[in-house]
C-alpha cells in the first residue's frame, strides 16, 4: 500500500510544504498473520503518510534493503511469533551497518511488558501492543520524524 501523495502537510510556522513521512511496514520471520499491520498501514496512509508494506515472511536483510531503497523515515515491524529477541537485534544491527540509524523503528504485536525495556535499549523507539490507538501511532510517528528531521 503506497500513497501517491508527493506533497506533505504545510508547516504551521512557515507555510512551506514538507515531505510526507515515509513508512516501511514489515512482517519478519514465519509469522503469517498480517491483518493488524494492514489496518495500521491504511490508518497511516489516511493520516497522510507514504506507506510501503513489504508483505509476509520477510528476512531482516530484505526489510533493511526496502528501508534503504524507499528512503524511509520509519520502519514498523509487526511480530506476533514471540521471536522479538531474536529478530529485532539482528534488524537493528543491520540498520546500523547500512548507516540507517536515523530511521525511527517501532514494533507492534504481542510483546510481554517485561521485554519492552530491553527492546527500547536496543533502539526500538516505541512498542505498540494490542489495543494501541491508530491515532496514537500516527501522532507518535509524526513527532518522532519531525524530531529526527530537525536534529
Amino acid at each position: 500500500m503506497t500513497s501517491s501523495s508527493t506533497v506533505g502537510p504545510k508547516t504551521a510556522a512557515s507555510g512551506e510544504s514538507r515531505p510526507p513521512v515515509r513508512v516501511v511496514l514489515a512482517k519478519i520471520g514465519l509469522d503469517g498473520h498480517d491483518r493488524g499491520v494492514q489496518v495500521v498501514a491504511r490508518a497511516l496512509r489516511d493520516a497522510g503518510m507514504e506507506v510501503i508494506y513489504t508483505g509476509l515472511w520477510q528476512s531482516p536483510e530484505a526489510v533493511v534493503r526496502a528501508v534503504e531503497d524507499e528512503d524511509a523515515d520509519v520502519l514498523g515491524v509487526s511480530l506476533l511469533s514471540g521471536a522479538h529477541y531474536v529478530l529485532m537485534p539482528r534488524l537493528i544491527n543491520l540498520l546500523k551497518d547500512r548507516g540507517l540509524e536515523h530511521v525511527v523503528v517501532i514494533l507492534g504485536g504481542i510483546i510481554p511488558a517485561d521485554d519492552i525495556p530491553g527492546l527500547e535499549q536496543l533502539g526500538v523507539a516505541r512498542i505498540f501492543t494490542p489495543g494501541a490507538s491508530l491515532d496514537e501511532i500516527a501522532e507518535f510517528l509524526r513527532a518522532a520524524v519531525e524530531k529526527q528531521r530537525t536534529a
